[in-house]
């Protein structure tokens, strides 16, 4: 690992000094820098598999609750992404420069701001939640637990902060492996917490004796108490390496003394508003999305919400991949190394497009079996796994939009990419969900949402060529 690792770092420098890299100098990097990151996404999504499955395993209704409020749940999550990566561009952009003190300054600017952001955020969900499953159209069987989910859920928001914004510096900074082993071990406690706080107290038996088996019953608030206190063990140690044991990003490296500077909270505004604006109005679409669904009944909320969690495993190594564009582009971008620049966004969209669409090909094929982990009712397994099968083909197109955008972010160029990605969903997909909707069902939902992705990767891939051409 320490062999990797120092090559990974040698490969970075070459970029910021501004020696020439072979091809297979550049895949290479782009491989070191995407693997971590792709395992850390699968794993995180295996995290959303296995709670989906431990509550599926009560019955509909748990699960309809559930996936009632998930959109909501990403949609603020989302927004501090947004927050951070206004700030993580610019750290990646003076690293790149080799001015490594401007890039702990933006660091601790970062912090501060999306602190209180976060907990903005959380008086926002705070006052919203008593009403929210019923503005969504959930049953009144689903609504409690709904609200409960949500609330509990919330809490997460200011250490998801810490984490995420700990994690992004140390991305891009070249240090992939740190936050993808803690992301993975925030998966595997959020496993073991969700075991014991679900379900209730019950005899099993290991190794032919029979035992009891501690457990606290609380259903859906027992999954959200489980991830609450995952975020919490992962984010304490992942601040404190970032701060206080970067290399790079330590604090203790700066001599001169700290001065606020509302230029890197502007910058980050410009970077990241856009971006903000896009998540909002995005998520906005998956709740306008849920609510289409939800006239459907609870098994097609079930449905639609398994397969969103069991599509999001064949998803997540673009996502990976797509964490590589930003911290390649963003540092050739800081040194100016326009080549660099054009090659790495390139060679990561190509690859996420052939890795997704390998991908789709297991998605299909494996389709029924992916469901069926995550329900025992056989009417949800059927409607998953055909709503699966018609989004595998969308999957290298998906790939195209996801690290094509990437690509942008690391640029800093957040403002045209947001536009495609709205204009794409809310006048493609949802027009076309809520045509199909009433005839075809959930289907034609995903029918929608399949030719949506397709012409939203098709846009990224013509905006990008036009972006790199003019350079």
């Amino acid at each position: 690992m320490s062999f990797s690792k120092s090559v990974t770092e040698s490969l970075l420098a070459k970029i910021r000094s501004g020696e020439m890299m072979s091809r297979n100098e550049k895949f290479n990097l782009i491989i070191q820098l995407s693997i971590p990151s792709i395992l850390a996404q699968v794993t995180t999504v295996l995290m959303f598999y296995i709670d989906a499955g431990m509550v599926g395993s009560l019955g509909a209704a748990p699960s309809a609750a559930i996936g009632l409020v998930e959109p909501a749940t990403w949609l603020f999550f989302s927004l501090v992404s947004a927050v951070t990566m206004g700030f993580s561009v610019q750290v990646a952009h003076f690293i790149g420069a080799n001015d490594f003190q401007k890039a702990r300054a933006v660091m601790r600017h970062g912090y501060a701001f999306g602190l209180c952001f976060s907990l903005f955020l959380l008086l926002i969900t705070f006052l919203i939640a008593p009403h929210l499953p019923s503005w969504l159209g959930g049953g009144t069987d689903i609504q409690h637990d709904a609200t409960v989910y949500f609330l509990i859920f919330s809490l997460i928001i200011p250490f998801h902060l810490v984490e995420y914004m700990s994690a992004a510096m140390l991305k891009v900074s070249g240090d992939m492996r740190r936050p993808s082993f803690m992301a993975i071990l925030m998966c595997v406690l959020d496993v073991i917490f969700n075991y014991f706080f679900i379900f209730p107290t019950r005899t099993i038996s290991l190794l032919g004796m029979e035992m009891a088996m501690p457990g606290l019953g609380a259903g859906v608030a027992g999954a959200a108490l489980g991830s609450l206190l995952a975020f919490i063990c992962v984010a304490v140690p992942l601040a404190y390496y970032a701060i206080f044991r970067s290399p790079i990003l330590s604090w203790k490296q700066d001599v001169e003394r700290f001065v606020w500077r509302w230029q890197y909270i502007w910058n980050a505004m410009k970077i990241g508003a856009p971006m903000a604006l896009q998540y909002l109005l995005m998520n906005g679409a998956q709740l306008v999305s849920t609510m289409i669904v939800a006239p459907l009944g609870n098994i097609a909320i079930a449905a639609h919400s398994f397969a969103i969690t069991a599509e999001s495993l064949c998803y997540m190594p673009g996502y990976g991949i797509s964490e590589a564009a930003t911290t390649l582009v963003g540092q050739s971008v800081g040194a100016d190394r326009r080549d660099l620049h054009r090659s790495f966004a390139w060679m990561t969209v190509s690859l996420g497009m052939v890795v997704m669409a390998f991908m789709g090909v297991v998605m299909y094929i494996f389709a029924p079996e992916m469901i069926g982990l995550l329900s025992p009712v056989a009417e949800i397994q059927h409607l998953g796994t055909s709503v699966l099968r018609i989004e595998a083909f969308a999957e290298p197109f998906f790939a195209a939009a996801i690290v094509a955008y990437s690509v942008c972010i690391g640029a800093g160029d957040t403002l045209k990419p947001s536009m495609i990605n709205l204009g794409s969903m809310w006048l493609i997909r949802l027009t076309l969900a809520y045509a199909l909707a009433s005839q075809y069902g959930l289907c034609g939902v995903w029918f929608a949402m399949a030719v949506e992705l397709s012409l939203r990767g098709l846009m990224f891939i013509f905006y990008l060529f036009r972006r790199l051409r003019k350079g």
